[in-house]
């Protein structure tokens, strides 16, 4: 994995594992905390004598993001500093923003609902244009970028699993003068850095692993470009998309424990992935980690893991997931996903989600808890419908 600057005082270059650890940390000094302090304020003091910059007031900035947004820069290998977002969404927003007026926006058919549901709503506006694509088929997408002005990407997709030619795509963008932007949610930048592939801009939602203890809603959106920094500051700014400095130290503080809180749920993944396979009640699973799902080999080739959410299919129908899901006892029914619990819901039961997921599939993000534990549950909710 590839190593980036460290905190000041530290070595020349840090692991990502180790970054996520000593990065944003207040500098070393006798007495001094260890931690930088939760600022609450909606005002800054200024001397009028001074005409050098200021925080000037809170919806412009705060000390307490300014940790976090440096850290998530580095791991993204961003130029600028990152930009916390009062929540996922918000971050969608504002990354949506860039598309221009009427403008034509290329998309996974497979995406997050509530892009998919935000992108919709524009459309009906006549604010933007988009066209649906399967990711993983390159060609299709190339296609689609002759006359795009935005390409957005998830890989792997949400909820699906679909892994696209990352590299492929965002150099077709750039030649072809499109804007691309990169939700990294599932991957995290431990395990997928969009910006050193070309991508123009990337986003997460922090709620999930970032934060990792389904504590708080926050976003993030990263880009190297400085004028694209600028109109995501100020959408940012005038639509008050801003978190709190509260939910910032949390998020802070989720972060630290990232690498192994991702080292664990994705050997928990593979373990759980492996046997679902094997169980008659199962139908198709999709992990990417496993070598005969259809995104293995480009996962394998372009992200440093596989990630931690699983997607299946049970029975014949919708009764049968929702019997499957109500079975669980350790595994908590709730939408959702990257925290430190194992989650799981039947996605086709938000009226949001595509048609083209199947009402009988699960999705299943995996947590920490014993692998063995996380079996046991599944299997004995599986079994349930040989009764």
């Amino acid at each position: 994995m590839t190593s980036t600057a460290s905190p000041v005082g530290g070595p020349d270059r840090l692991d990502p594992k180790t970054l996520v650890v000593a990065g944003g940390r207040p500098a070393h000094g006798h007495d001094g905390a260890v931690n930088h302090p939760v600022t609450f304020t909606s005002t800054y003091a200024y001397a009028p004598e001074r005409n050098d910059p200021a925080r000037t007031y809170a919806r412009f900035s705060n000390p307490t993001w300014d940790p976090f947004e440096e850290v998530l820069a580095t791991l993204e290998e961003a130029e600028l500093p990152g930009l916390l977002f009062g929540s996922g969404m918000a971050a969608i927003a504002a990354a949506l923003n860039l598309v221009p007026a009427g403008g034509l926006m290329v998309m996974p058919r497979h995406s997050y609902n509530g892009s998919l549901a935000l992108v919709q709503e524009l459309e009906a506006a006549g604010r933007l244009r988009v066209q649906l694509v399967d990711v993983a088929d390159t060609d299709q997408v190339v296609q689609a970028l002759e006359q795009a002005d935005v390409l957005w990407i998830e890989s792997p997709t949400n909820p699906m699993l679909e892994v696209a030619d990352v590299t492929r795509l965002l150099s077709e963008a750039r030649g072809k003068g499109v804007l691309s932007v990169v939700d990294n949610t599932f991957a995290t930048p431990l395990l997928q850095r969009p910006l050193t592939l070309g991508a123009d801009v990337v986003l997460h939602s922090v709620t999930k692993y970032l934060s990792g203890h389904s504590d708080v809603i926050l976003g993030a959106v990263l880009t190297s470009n400085e004028e694209l920094h600028a109109k995501l500051h100020g959408y940012r700014t005038l639509h008050g998309a801003i978190a709190s400095p509260m939910d910032a130290f949390l998020a802070l503080r989720g972060l630290r424990t990232l690498s192994v809180r991702l080292e664990r749920s994705q050997a928990n993944s593979q373990f759980l992935a492996e046997e679902l396979a094997k169980h008659p009640a199962v139908g198709e699973v999709r992990y990417p980690g496993l070598v005969e799902d259809p995104g293995h080999q480009r996962a394998a080739a372009q992200m440093q893991g596989f990630g931690s959410v699983i997607s299946f299919t049970v029975g014949d129908s919708a009764a049968d997931a929702d019997q499957v899901v109500a079975a669980f006892g350790l595994i908590t029914a709730a939408t959702s996903l990257g925290g430190v619990e194992s989650l799981a819901e039947r996605r086709a039961r938000h009226a949001s989600e595509p048609q083209s997921v199947p009402e009988n599939l699960i999705r299943l993000s995996v947590g920490i808890e014993a692998a063995t534990d996380l079996w046991a549950d599944l299997a004995r909710a599986l079994d349930t419908l040989k009764r």
